[in-house]
C-alpha cells in the first residue's frame, strides 16, 4: 500500500471533523442566574434537556459521544469554591485541580472519557460547565473545552 493511501485511510477514520474549527458559537444564557457560556452549536447540536439539578441545559454531539452541561446551582450555604468542591467528594484520582477564591476546575478520566468541570461563584449561584468527551480525541477537543471554560461568566 502506498504512503498516500495510508494517509487517506487515516483521515477517513479520524473523528477530527466534529471538533476541528467549530464555526457556530452561541452565547447560551441561564436566565435564572445570568450565567453565560459560549458553546459551539455545530458540535453540540442535540438538546439534552435540563440538568439533574439547578438551572441550565444539557447538549450532546449528534453521535452522543460527547456532552456539555451549562448549569447554575443555588449556593444556599454561601460555600467557598473549596468548601463546595469538598462537599461533592471528587475522586482521589483527579488529573487536574485548581481552586481559587472565585472558581474551581477539576478534570480526570472515567472509562474512555475525559470529564472536565469548571464552576464559577457569583452571588448566590455556582455557575458551571461540565464537559465529557472521548479521551482518544483529547487534542481535538482542547481548544473547544478551553473556549467554553474561558467564556463562562455572569451577566
Amino acid at each position: 500500500m502506498k504512503a498516500g493511501s495510508l494517509f487517506i485511510m487515516a483521515l477517513t477514520f479520524t473523528p477530527l471533523a466534529a471538533v476541528a474549527e467549530p464555526t457556530t458559537w452561541h452565547d447560551f444564557v441561564v436566565h435564572e442566574s445570568g450565567a453565560v457560556a459560549q458553546i459551539p452549536m455545530d458540535v453540540f447540536s442535540e438538546d439534552g434537556g435540563t440538568p439533574d439539578s439547578g438551572y441550565g441545559r444539557r447538549f450532546f454531539t449528534s453521535d452522543r459521544r460527547a456532552n456539555l452541561t451549562v448549569q447554575s446551582i443555588p449556593n444556599d450555604d454561601n460555600d467557598t469554591p473549596a468548601a463546595f468542591l469538598a462537599k461533592k467528594h471528587p475522586p482521589s484520582n483527579l488529573v487536574y485541580k485548581k481552586v481559587t477564591p472565585r472558581f474551581f476546575v477539576v478534570s480526570s478520566y472515567r472509562e474512555n472519557k475525559i470529564w472536565y468541570n469548571r464552576c464559577n461563584f457569583a452571588g448566590h449561584f455556582v455557575n458551571c460547565v461540565l464537559i465529557n468527551y472521548p479521551a482518544a480525541e483529547k487534542r481535538q477537543w482542547d481548544n473547544v473545552v478551553t473556549r467554553i471554560s474561558n467564556t463562562l461568566a455572569s451577566r
